[in-house]
């Protein structure tokens, strides 16, 4: 077995060792280009992990086939459910969700999809995420679109996520438990690195991303809601970055749903919530927040009071720069000659249509740069 040398281990570390917030690959680049500061137009992009039920969470009580199909969990939600137009109503512990939806700030899209056709948690998120089809793992779609602008982008993850991978202007912080290193041992690293521009470049990204959001995470800083509330700091900061990831787990209800999701709602919206307190109006008013699932969930309940993987679900866009108060998207019905393969919420347009009309409106691209993010899509009107 080779020998691994001082450099690589700490590349592939990210010096996390050193530092309680670091980012653990990629070049940030802050404070070098003008354009990361907190005035500028701002992505969050928060995936949900595990294929969260968009009927439980933007809720057709208009179709009359919901109860049909799914009484037990349908019926205890539909009286208390917050009003959306077109007859659809918001969950109601989507509180935030919903102040902003009448603030005109938050917009779901109904019966969306991306490419993927299967029902691999693992296949998709990476094609949700890639953005491609046949996928490539190492390409992301926001990766791509920060590299046709210029932009930084950052991910709050262990690792850096699919969406990010394949060019030079995004990395990666987690909070971990690590004491922190005293002030001397990183000057001493600076003068041990100063001969090495990659690790000093890194050493001073991660005290860079340490000195924003501070050194004061507890034990629940690895909680979402801990989590946005970092991620509204950065992109807040005149040295943050311009796009930012977040992850969320735990939509895999296969059984008990109702209760689970009442607890994943909450969780959702509170960080939610807590990550605008924390970026301030001026960067909220700068921003738009896009929340997706890989698939969503069977339209019928299984035998454990829960449901399977399924085709369609929801796409939430909110933010300060988003035309809200409105449900967008075609609804196919719940008919079952209308479900996908007898069994799905069948999906009515790609979501790549609405974070392309997302990257045209905010950021700003041109047709010939959205054709190298996202080939042969034509972006959804968003009116």
């Amino acid at each position: 077995m080779s020998k691994i040398n001082r450099r690589d281990l700490i590349k592939w570390l990210g010096a996390g060792v050193v530092c309680s917030q670091i980012p653990v690959t990629g070049s940030l680049a802050f404070g070098q280009t003008s354009k990361s500061q907190n005035n500028s137009p701002k992505l969050v992009w928060i995936v949900l992990r595990g294929a969260m039920d968009s009927l439980h969470a933007v809720i057709p009580a208009f179709d009359n086939d919901l109860l049909n199909h799914r009484r037990s969990v349908a019926e205890p939600v539909i009286g208390s459910m917050l009003p959306l137009d077109r007859g659809f109503g918001l969950h109601s512990d989507f509180p935030t969700l919903h102040s902003w939806y009448q603030q005109k700030q938050m917009m779901p899209v109904v019966a969306v999809a991306s490419p993927y056709r299967q029902r691999s948690h693992f296949e998709g998120q990476d094609i949700l995420e890639s953005g491609l089809v046949p996928l490539n793992q190492d390409n992301g779609w926001l990766s791509r679109a920060l590299e046709a602008t210029g932009k930084t982008g950052l991910a709050v993850s262990h690792s850096l996520p699919v969406s990010l991978r394949g060019g030079q202007l995004a990395g990666t912080w987690y909070p971990n438990t690590i004491p922190s290193a005293k002030e001397d041992l990183y000057q001493r690293l600076f003068q041990m690195y100063k001969q090495d521009d990659l690790l000093h470049s890194r050493l001073e990204e991660a005290l860079n991303v340490r000195g924003i959001v501070g050194n004061s995470m507890d034990g629940n800083s690895r909680k979402f809601k801990a989590l946005a509330d970092a991620a509204g700091t950065l992109l807040s900061h005149q040295e943050g970055p311009d796009a930012l990831m977040l992850e969320m787990g735990g939509w895999d209800t296969h059984d008990n749903q109702l209760a689970r999701l009442s607890r994943q709602f909450q969780e959702l919206d509170s960080g939610l919530q807590t990550m605008r307190a924390s970026m301030g109006e001026k960067t909220w008013n700068n921003t738009i927040v896009m929340i997706a699932t890989e698939f969503g969930r069977t339209v019928a309940m299984n035998g454990t009071g829960g449901t399977d993987h399924g085709t369609a679900s929801c796409f939430f866009l909110a933010g300060g720069a988003v035309n809200g108060g409105k449900v967008e998207g075609d609804w196919p019905g719940l008919a079952k000659k209308d479900l996908y393969e007898g069994r799905d919420l069948r999906p009515t347009s790609d979501i790549r249509q609405w974070i392309s009309a997302v990257l045209i409106q905010h950021w700003q691209l041109s047709a010939p740069q959205l054709k190298n993010i996202f080939p042969d899509i034509t972006p959804a009107r968003i009116v």
